[in-house]
């Protein structure tokens, strides 16, 4: 047997390489028999190359750029303006009051149509005004939908799908689709909603649409920021007299009864009926407008033309008997106390000294120590010194 001569010198798991060669390659502590050899280069978590998936911010532009692209048309510079106008940066918001501004002279010249649109949950919302905006645009009109989306409270964010839901409108050339989250404003209505109003009818849209996250509480908000209030209906869901509700029926202008097509048709034709004798029963309107109720059917479009017809016929009427501008200016004078409200609001909690004592006021009243009005009545006795 051919003898082999072993060399202990050199170790078998570095291929042969002798101690002597290891420091440019490992690390190796003279005590031990451990050796450490060089690892592999740890790869980032991230993907280097995800940059290539995300479209660069916009920089943003003058006032100048942002109205001549508005007046121009361009739905780009409209979003962008309107982006500003919901944000909360003050560079942002100083921007968009300027924007505001010329906007709401533009706006002060025209004679646009605001169209409040809610209804129960599950009434169709989407999908009648994906079917009604067609036919609106189709008679020549150019139509903006201002589509308000609930907030999570956990979460504070927003799906913004509707536009999902009018793939239709979403491609007409004369219509333009801005969903907005609702940002925890009271029943569910954009805070800068009303602005974004103003910007849509500078851009030359004659027919807005805003419509409603349907809880109940955001019709107030949307009466107030609209000339006629369309009220969307479902029959075959129940008792149909829990629908008929004084506060929502005194509001509307119209109601809608939906889905009346296939074996539907009769059920909502008695809603109908049930409506429109509930409407009788009211006191005459400011405007002297005399309320209805029709039926209509996103999937077959019955009904659409006389909802049209008698939309065109309410502003005919008011215009000629000078409510709509009244209202407008009521309207005006609404939110700016509106505004009034929300800068004292935002200017108390924006306070250094009571944001260092809020906290303590609020543990106070978690464990007892306070009532919660004393409290409060302390720190707005506070804010007043301060603002003294």
């Amino acid at each position: 047997m051919e003898n082999k001569e072993i060399n202990y010198n050199l170790d078998y798991n570095n291929n042969g390489a002798t101690t002597e060669d290891w420091p440019p390659k490992c690390q190796q502590n003279p005590d031990t028999a451990l050796v450490v050899n060089e690892g592999v280069e740890e790869k980032p978590i991230i993907n280097p190359y995800i940059k290539r998936f995300f479209k660069k911010k916009p920089a943003l532009l003058s006032v100048e750029e942002y109205m001549k692209g508005i007046t121009e048309g361009n739905t780009t510079i409209l979003s962008q303006a309107i982006t500003l106008v919901e944000s909360y940066l003050p560079a942002h918001r100083e921007i968009a009051q300027k924007i505001i501004a010329q906007c709401q002279l533009i706006s002060s010249q025209k004679r646009s149509m605001r169209i409040g649109i809610t209804g129960v949950p599950g009434a169709g919302k989407s999908t009648f005004i994906e079917a009604f905006g067609s036919y609106i645009t189709g008679k020549g009109h150019k139509l903006a939908v201002l589509a308000i989306d609930p907030s999570s409270e956990k979460t504070k964010g927003s799906i913004l799908g509707d536009k999902t839901r009018m793939e239709t409108l979403c491609n007409d050339p004369n219509a333009f689709i801005r969903p907005s989250p609702s940002a925890g404003s009271l029943g569910g209505v954009a805070r800068k909603t009303r602005e974004t109003v103003l910007l849509c009818e500078a851009a030359g849209y004659d027919v807005i649409f805003i419509e409603t996250v349907g809880v109940g509480q955001s019709e107030t908000a949307v009466h107030s920021m609209s000339d006629f209030f369309l009220l969307l209906m479902l029959s075959g869901a129940g008792d149909d007299l829990q629908g008929i509700k004084r506060g929502i029926m005194e509001m509307s202008d119209l109601i809608a009864i939906t889905k009346a097509d296939g074996t539907n048709v009769e059920k909502a034709n008695m809603a109908r009926a049930l409506y429109a004798n509930a409407l009788h029963l009211f006191p005459p309107t400011e405007s002297t407008w005399v309320p209805t109720a029709l039926t209509s059917s996103a999937v077959t479009k019955a009904g659409l033309p006389e909802i049209l017809a008698k939309i065109e016929e309410y502003f005919e009427l008011v215009k000629g008997n000078g409510y709509y501008e009244r209202k407008r200016r009521q309207q005006a004078e609404y939110w700016m106390y509106e505004s009034i409200n929300e800068a004292l609001k935002n200017n108390f909690y924006e306070n250094t000294t009571i944001a260092s004592r809020l906290e303590d006021y609020k543990d106070a009243v978690l464990e007892g120590k306070m009532d919660s009005f004393m409290a409060a009545g302390e720190l707005m006795e506070l804010y007043s010194r301060l603002k003294a």
